[in-house]
């Protein structure tokens, strides 16, 4: 197996558990809404919600976090990192992987099984209500999530040992463009023809691929 398909694969599995923990956001609407209309219309609210929706939420945000690292998407103060060198920025990413990264990894997954293991064993509830809903499944996405962002934490470390040695960033494998905008805006002007349209549509493809040049592979400074 080389070493750009070994990426693409753990890409590929966090880019699969990100999006189908996204549908979570689908879930949480219909909980919300829900809950306004009994609470609202029929004057019956429900004592669980918010532990319910709160449970949802959290679960979509770490599930999300390895699908996030994946496309590089993470805030960074980049305002120095950007003008560096590929070669300075594997460097820097590298020691920051193994100083800061991997032991806060280990540690989450280590405490998230113990909160875990421990909530299993006394069959753990929501103490927010008198009835509240079981916490152990929730607490269990702690150490999941955790080892779904240190495998992806595993395929950055190898992209800064791949970009010390070539200069140039691995590629990632691509995803949705934010481009649609751009459609809209020209769709609504009757003197744009079709070239024009085309021309936009890539200046706004470029400027995206320049913004997350160190993920797509170009970083000629």
């Amino acid at each position: 197996m080389s070493v750009q398909r070994f990426l693409n694969g753990i890409d590929a599995i966090s880019t699969w558990v990100g999006k189908a923990a996204g549908w979570l956001i689908v879930g949480l609407m219909l909980l919300v809404c829900a809950e306004v209309f009994k609470r609202y219309i029929l004057n019956a609210p429900t004592a669980w919600i918010f532990d319910a929706s709160n449970m949802l939420y959290g679960t979509l945000f770490m599930m999300a976090g390895a699908y996030t690292l994946a496309q590089n998407a993470h805030v960074r103060g980049d305002f120095l990192y950007s003008s560096m060198r590929p070669r300075t920025q594997a460097t820097l990413d590298l020691i920051l992987y193994v100083v800061f990264f991997i032991p806060g990894i280990a540690a989450l997954m280590y405490a998230g099984y113990s909160f875990a293991e421990h909530s299993w064993r006394i069959g753990e509830h929501s103490s927010v209500t008198a009835d509240g809903p079981p916490v152990y499944p929730f607490k269990t996405i702690i150490p999941i999530a955790g080892a779904l962002v240190l495998l992806q934490g595993i395929a950055e470390i190898v992209r800064c040992i791949v970009c010390l040695q070539t200069g140039e960033w691995p590629a990632r494998l691509k995803d949705v463009s934010e481009i649609d905008v751009v459609e809209d805006q020209l769709s609504q002007s009757e003197h744009v023809d079709e070239a024009d349209r085309r021309q936009a549509i890539e200046q706004a493809q470029h400027i995206e691929e320049a913004a997350h040049r160190r993920g797509m592979g170009d970083n000629t400074p």
